[in-house]
C-alpha cells in the first residue's frame, strides 16, 4: 500500500514538475509539443491549468513527496470550466502558436466526446516523476485511489495515451472499452472499471 495524501495549493508546482517529467516522451503529450527544447516550459502551462482546476475537488492524490500524482474528477464534476478551457487555449497559443494550441485542445475535445454517459470517477492524469519510475509508486497510488472509490461503489474511467501502461491498468481491474484516434496519428485506449471491482 502506497502512502497517499490529498494535494493542496502548495503542491501545484511539484505536481506540474512530476507531470512534465512523466509525459516528456509520452506518445501523445510529448508529441503535442514538438519543440523538444521548449517542451517542458510549454507543457507546464497546460499541466498547471489542469492541476489548479482539479483542486476544487478533494481527489488529487499524491505520494508524500509528490513523486507520483493522480488527478481524479468525481462523478458530476468537470475537468475544466468553460472559462478555464478558453484561458488554456490562449495561454498555450502564447507559448507555442495558435495552430499548436488548437491541436492540443482538439485532443482534449476528442477525449471528452468519448466519455461514457453514466457517472464515473475520471482518472484524467496520472504520472510518476522519471527519477522515481520502477518503484511501483504510480500504480500503488492508483490502487489506493481505487480502494477509496470502491468504498463509494462507483465505476472508474481513463484514457491511456501509452500502450505500455495497458497491462498495468488491467492489473487493477480496468478493461479496454474503446479507442480514440488522435489527429497526430496516435491511438488512445479508453478503459473502464466497474463500481466495486476488485
Amino acid at each position: 500500500m502506497t502512502s497517499v495524501r490529498v494535494a493542496g495549493p502548495a503542491d501545484v508546482e511539484s505536481i506540474v514538475s512530476t507531470f512534465n517529467s512523466a509525459f516528456f516522451h509520452d506518445p501523445v503529450w510529448g508529441a503535442a509539443f514538438p519543440d523538444e527544447a521548449r517542451r517542458a516550459d510549454q507543457a507546464a502551462v497546460m499541466w498547471r491549468v489542469y492541476v489548479t482546476s482539479a483542486l476544487r475537488y478533494p481527489w488529487t492524490l499524491v505520494t508524500p513527496n509528490v513523486e507520483a500524482a493522480a488527478i481524479w474528477i468525481p462523478p458530476g464534476g468537470v475537468e475544466l470550466t468553460e472559462e478555464e478551457v478558453g484561458r488554456l487555449e490562449r495561454e498555450l497559443a502564447e507559448v507555442t502558436d495558435e495552430r499548436t494550441a488548437r491541436a492540443i485542445m482538439e485532443i482534449g475535445e476528442r477525449f471528452e466526446e468519448a466519455h461514457p454517459a453514466e457517472p464515473f470517477f475520471y482518472l484524467t492524469i496520472l504520472g510518476t516523476h522519471a527519477d522515481h519510475r520502477g518503484k511501483g509508486l504510480g500504480m500503488g497510488l492508483v490502487a489506493e485511489s481505487l480502494a477509496r472509490i470502491d468504498e463509494l461503489g462507483a465505476p472508474a474511467y481513463l484514457e491511456s495515451t501509452n500502450p505500455a501502461n495497458l497491462k498495468r491498468y488491467e492489473s487493477v481491474g480496468f478493461r479496454v472499452r474503446g479507442e480514440i484516434a488522435i489527429p497526430g496519428g496516435q491511438v488512445v485506449t479508453t478503459m473502464w472499471r466497474p463500481g466495486g471491482a476488485n
